[in-house]
């Protein structure tokens, strides 16, 4: 079958990485794709967010079923267009991506649907929105409503930094319109793991679980970003508590939408907070994370496409996926000054260093040709050097061999991934 991947990161170049090698693909697309993507896939100049241009690309050139990588499109409602256009794909409609979308909506369906989170109030107005600090003290946890990269989370250690949040938000539209409503929740504590479950409609099946690492400086220091690494499997999802994520969270949530007439399809992805071994939701996504997605893929003993088939085709219930028992550990190389500005267009080396080794992969996330055919920067994040290892210290210590091989003087990495569960 002919097969389109929409998008151009990390998280696609491991989607494509996987689905090249499933004996389905008779010819794999990508959208817009990177540097790296363009050794799986054939790259397509158009933006992730070009819906029009995606499906005319789709119907034109015959494709089966598009990979929708990204949030932006699925809120857009991409998977609606192709859909009405007779083609199908992985991800959910537009009314089930306000999941993401929406902070907003996701709290009032947890309340209605009683499934574990923080407490919270929702504010369009700075004065009220400030008054609720007051009342709950800090730490407190302000979000922009709508999507803002993975960036619009303020954890406010101070009413100071809350005011200052509220403002930047509601009142110098530091989001845009992501920005216009914002969520303000209690801060809760514990440990943070992300949890991956396969959906389609009525049933869900759990994936591999990560942990993320969201600070950009070692120690978890410094402002949020898209995540600068990430290991699986996260120890804290023991078998016992994947049940009880199942059972609490995950189930009601797929119930809960088929009931209120949004039907989930695709990979619901749970961020949790877990403590005393209660799990409680912090936020949903409705792609695959950024970087997990890049662990997952390497733990994957199973063929990738059938299950996201099955997904949209309605048929998970009996479906079983496969992993590596090894740990995946990948780590994030970004342009310095990222998650603030930096410079485009410096050129990488050593991107050779990668080839042929099986406990290793190379996934490109900003990277371009430049004239002269020579790999270069084009975004915040880059890289993600991801190693398969018999634990997560044999893990690290490959995908920083593996980071000391390459050569680019603009970029830098954390050096601590993994270092929770060491």
């Amino acid at each position: 079958m002919n097969v389109l991947v929409v998008g151009g990161g990390g998280r696609e170049h491991a989607l494509c990485w996987a689905i090249a090698g499933s004996p389905l693909v008779r010819k794999l697309y990508c959208a817009p794709g990177n540097a790296g993507i363009a050794q799986e896939a054939e790259c397509v100049d158009i933006a992730a967010e070009d819906l029009e241009d995606l499906v005319h690309f789709a119907l034109t050139n015959n494709i089966d079923f598009v990979v929708i990588g990204p949030e932006a499109p699925l809120v857009a409602g991409l998977a609606d267009k192709l859909k009405e256009n007779g083609i199908k794909s992985f991800g959910p409609s537009a009314a089930a991506a306000v999941m993401e979308g929406s902070k907003s909506f996701m709290k009032e369906f947890c309340y209605r649907h009683k499934i574990p989170t923080a407490s919270f109030g929702r504010f369009t107005e700075p004065l009220k929105a400030k008054d609720f600090v007051e009342k709950n003290g800090v730490p407190i946890v302000i979000k922009a409503n709508g999507l803002a990269a993975g960036k619009g989370v303020i954890i406010a250690e101070t009413p100071e930094q809350a005011h200052q949040a509220i403002e930047d938000m509601l009142e110098n539209g530091a989001f845009g319109s992501a920005g216009t409503e914002i969520v303000i929740e209690e801060f809760l504590e514990g440990e943070e793991a992300s949890f991956f479950a396969l959906c389609d409609g009525n049933t869900a099946i759990p994936m591999a679980s990560a942990q993320d690492h969201k600070r950009v400086g070692d120690g978890d220091t410094g402002p949020n970003t898209g995540g600068m690494g990430a290991y699986s499997p996260a120890p804290i999802i023991t078998e016992a508590m994947t049940k009880t994520i199942m059972e609490t969270i995950i189930k009601p949530t797929l119930l809960g939408m088929k009931a209120e007439g949004r039907p989930y399809k695709g990979v619901l992805y749970a961020g949790l907070m877990i403590e005393n071994h209660k799990p409680k939701l912090l936020e949903y996504n409705v792609r695959f994370g950024d970087p997990e997605c890049q662990v997952l893929m390497m733990r994957l003993m199973s063929d990738l496409l059938p299950a996201l088939i099955a997904s949209e085709d309605g048929v998970l219930k009996d479906f079983d996926l496969r992993w590596y028992d090894d740990t995946a550990l990948t780590v994030v190389m970004a342009s310095n000054g990222y998650p603030g500005s930096y410079q485009k267009g410096s050129i990488i080396k050593g991107i050779e260093n990668f080839q042929d080794n099986k406990d290793m992969t190379l996934f490109h996330a900003g990277t371009k040709f430049n004239e002269k055919n020579e790999i270069c920067s084009s975004g915040g994040r880059v890289l993600a050097i991801t190693a398969l290892g018999k634990n997560v210290l044999e893990a690290q210590v490959k995908a920083y061999e593996g980071i000391d091989s390459i050569e680019w003087p603009d970029g830098f990495c954390r050096r601590d991934i993994g270092w929770r569960a060491l």
